[in-house]
Order: structure tokens, then C-alpha cells, then sequence
């Protein structure tokens, strides 16, 4: 797909802006139904197998981009320490952030986990100020004091019942992860030393193949249907490879405040999926809450994604 796009020269030049927000939105709507395919594949694949097989042919896929003479020069000059970084990256941000997701989304409603997933800029922005020297402005505590306020009102009165309690755990050692490797991520490519592909091929094959072995060694690996090979190819190529090409795209072109407000349609946009093909409903109160702690969220990126 990727080669096709090439051939139409659609990297050739910057898209217009009309044409980069369409982009943009496909991307979310790709993004979105990731977590309905994923429900739907849970009823059979475990969700550490499934995650890992995922972004292993998610792998596969970017590696190939990597055969150049340039990429290889460019991994054969990375010292261990940088080895070291990019193989925590992998795992915080594959292994864990990934892995949680899936067994999160086999725990709780698709929705919840989208929306504990919108958590990660709040604490982004925290350990920011640590880390990278990076002060949030006003408006972005503000926008932090909103989705504290829209998560308070989505869960409200909160209900720990069953398996919840578990998922709601589960989901926050993800955010956690989501959160440290997005901080760390930024810190490597902000150096500009690394191509951005490198990055992410040499992360995503650390982490996947640590969480498939992970997943195989604890869960195995059940017989996979002909649906459940369609789901997994379509997430890796579609959803994540393709996916993340075509948002990198659209980024040549939006500016911060425009692919922030995009990317917080996935909320709305899964909220109705779920709906739809799952059968999970909201309330007007969890919507409400949903809206505030998107605009939250929105805002506190705003000035950390320039």
C-alpha cells in the first residue's frame, strides 16, 4: 500500500489542507475501529497473543523500509545506550502500553479504555515539566482541570464491580507506560539523531516480539478462524502501518491545535462504533463527560504537540 502511494507520488509534495484533514480523519476512523476488531478477535485470541501478533506483522510490514543503504548504515552507528533507550521505548510503549490495552479492552467497554487512554496527556504534561524542562502554559492546566472534571462525570457514581476494578488497574499501569514513553520517544527524536521510521521499526520489533513470546509462553496461541486472520492483517497493515503513514502525512501540513481537535474525534467516533456493532450504549451523562474530558484533553496538547 505504502509502495502504491509512492508510485501516485502522493509523498511527492504537501497535501492541501482540505485534503491532509481528510487524511487525518480517515486515520482517526481507522484508529477507532481498531478497538471494535480488537473486541470482536478477543472472543477467541487471548489478548497478549493478539496483541503481539498484531504489531509483530505491524513489523514485518515497516521492516523492509529499513533494507536501504542509508538505514542500515544509520543502525550499525547506534552505541549502546541508545540501544538500551530504544529497546525501554519498545517495551513501554509496545509491551506494556499496547498489552494492557487489549487485555483493558477484554475487561471493560471499548469506550472506558478510550477514554482512561485520554489520561496520557494530563500526566505527559506533569512529567514533562521533570524531564524535559517543558512548562505547560495556563491553558493547558486549565484544559487538565477540564478532563479531571469530564472523567469525574463519566464515572460517576463510580462502580468497581466485578472485573472493573481489575480493568481500571490494568489500564492505569497503561497509561502510565503510554505516558513515560511518549516522554521518552520525544526526548529521542527531539534530538533528531534517529530517522523516525528507525525509531519505530526498531521499538515496535523489540517490543511485539517480547509480547508475542510473553503471550504464547502464558496464553498460547489458540486455532485462528479465517475472520480472526482477516482482523489481525487488517490491524497490522491497515490500522498501523498504513495508518500511521498517512497521519505522519497529514502532519506535513496541520497544525498542532487542528490534528489535536482531529485525533479527539476518536472518542465520539468509538463511542458510536461501540454502539453500533458491540451493543455498548451511552448515557447523556457519560457523553457529557466524554465531550468535557475530550476538550480537556484537546487543549493540554495543543502547545505540546508544536
Amino acid at each position: 500500500m505504502i509502495t502504491a502511494l509512492r508510485e501516485v507520488n502522493i509523498f511527492s509534495k504537501p497535501l492541501s489542507r482540505t485534503a491532509s484533514i481528510l487524511i487525518a480523519l480517515l486515520v482517526t476512523f481507522f484508529w477507532s475501529t481498531s478497538f471494535i476488531i480488537i473486541k470482536w478477535g478477543l472472543r477467541d485470541i487471548p489478548p497478549l497473543t493478539f496483541a503481539g501478533l498484531r504489531y509483530f506483522l505491524a513489523f514485518i510490514c515497516l521492516f523492509p523500509f529499513m533494507l536501504t543503504k542509508e538505514k542500515l548504515s544509520e543502525v550499525k552507528n547506534i552505541d549502546r545506550k541508545d540501544w538500551f533507550r530504544l529497546t525501554v521505548l519498545g517495551v513501554l510503549f509496545y509491551t506494556l502500553t499496547q498489552g494492557t490495552q487489549f487485555i483493558g479492552l477484554s475487561l471493560l467497554p471499548a469506550v472506558t479504555v478510550s477514554l482512561i487512554l485520554n489520561f496520557t496527556p494530563i500526566i505527559v504534561a506533569v512529567m514533562g515539566i521533570f524531564l524535559l524542562s517543558e512548562r505547560p502554559s495556563i491553558l493547558q492546566w486549565l484544559g487538565a482541570c477540564l478532563f479531571i472534571v469530564g472523567i469525574l462525570t463519566y464515572f460517576y457514581p463510580v462502580d468497581l464491580s466485578g472485573s472493573k476494578t481489575l480493568g481500571i488497574i490494568v489500564m492505569t499501569i497503561g497509561v502510565f507506560s503510554n505516558a513515560f514513553s511518549s516522554v521518552l520517544g520525544r526526548g529521542i527524536n527531539r534530538s533528531h539523531k534517529f530517522h523516525p521510521l528507525m525509531v519505530t521499526v526498531i521499538s515496535m520489533g523489540i517490543g511485539s516480539i517480547i509480547m508475542l513470546i510473553v503471550g504464547l509462553t502464558t496464553q498460547g496461541l489458540p486455532p485462528l478462524s479465517l475472520t480472526n486472520v482477516l482482523f489481525l492483517l487488517w490491524l497490522s497493515i491497515v490500522n498501523t502501518a498504513f495508518a500511521f503513514t498517512l497521519w505522519n502525512l497529514s502532519l506535513q501540513t496541520l497544525t498542532a491545535m487542528e490534528s489535536s481537535i482531529i485525533n479527539g474525534t476518536m472518542l465520539i467516533q468509538i463511542a458510536f462504533l461501540a454502539w453500533i456493532f458491540i451493543g455498548e450504549p451511552v448515557t447523556w451523562r457519560e457523553g457529557i463527560g466524554m465531550f468535557v474530558a475530550a476538550t480537556g484533553a484537546i487543549v493540554v496538547q495543543i502547545k505540546r504537540r508544536n
